[in-house]
């Protein structure tokens, strides 16, 4: 008898002792699963948020508000935030930065009114296209320079917000000692209107915005370049890229992209 009891207890103890390393075994299967989730889940630099990086000084792309900053690239990165259930934060950099902002992944996107070039994509990755720019012409009214051939041809030097695809392509066909770069494409104008260059190249939209602030200036009616521009994103990152080419499409098919380029860029 005295046998028996003992055994039953020693067999209970090993029981009880089994459904407590069970108890314990699967709160960790259950945290670890919990932790592979939250893993899963934190696809940008700062949980719940989307941060854009971009360059506020180029309208109607991105521009300030009074203390705000709107234009098509914030309203369309703010709708893409949304379907993601995620809060916009933008952050104005100098344009040069903003690859190498993402490349650091100090941002999660670049948004700038930016083209898609071969040497950036070595950087970084891009998103399906959300916009088309034309690389524009500015000179002053009786300029001798009527077309980009003119420009090429002769002397002249031309002004170009730094890092911009205006400042790649003009310098890659006229050379760097006929190129003046600028931090903003505001000061490549103002420079154009105080004669210390005879010409600047920058997208149409902004240059429309220019000349109409800027007497004695217009944009020459043959386009420099025509170029698609996306989103950038951090080569490391293709859950982000999915998840921001799959918000932009359905922004396309919703027709919310053209409501935002057309209350930005009317149609007539």
């Amino acid at each position: 008898m005295k046998k028996f009891i003992m055994k039953a207890v020693s067999l209970a103890l090993v029981g009880a002792m089994g459904f407590a390393f069970a108890g314990c075994s699967g709160k960790s299967q259950s945290s670890e699963s919990s932790d592979a989730s939250a893993a899963e889940e934190q696809f940008t630099v700062e949980k719940g948020k989307l941060v854009m990086a971009t360059n506020a000084a180029f309208p109607p792309y991105e521009f300030y508000e009074g203390d705000k900053i709107v234009g098509i690239d914030a309203e369309i990165a703010d709708a893409i935030a949304k379907k993601l259930g995620l809060e916009l934060e933008i952050q104005d950099i100098e344009f040069d930065s903003i690859v190498t902002g993402v490349q650091a992944k100090k941002y999660d996107i670049g948004c700038a009114g930016m083209t898609v070039t071969e040497d950036r994509k070595q950087s970084v990755n891009f998103t399906s296209t959300y916009a088309t720019g034309i690389q524009a012409i500015i000179v002053k009214d009786g300029s001798a320079i009527t077309d980009f051939e003119g420009l090429k041809a002769g002397t002249y030097h031309v002004g170009v917000q730094q890092g911009t695809t205006g400042d790649i392509y003009i310098s890659d066909e006229l050379g760097d000692d006929r190129v003046e770069r600028f931090n903003k494409g505001a000061d490549a104008v103002l420079a154009l209107s105080n004669g210390q260059v005879d010409a600047v190249i920058i997208d149409n939209e902004p240059a429309k915005s220019f000349v109409a602030a800027n007497t004695g200036l217009k944009i020459l009616e043959t386009p420099y370049a025509v170029e698609d521009y996306a989103m950038c994103v951090n080569k490391d990152n293709e859950v982000l890229l999915n998840k921001i080419n799959g918000a932009l499409d359905e922004l396309k098919k919703d027709g919310t992209l053209d409501a935002i380029v057309a209350k930005y860029i009317p149609a007539n």
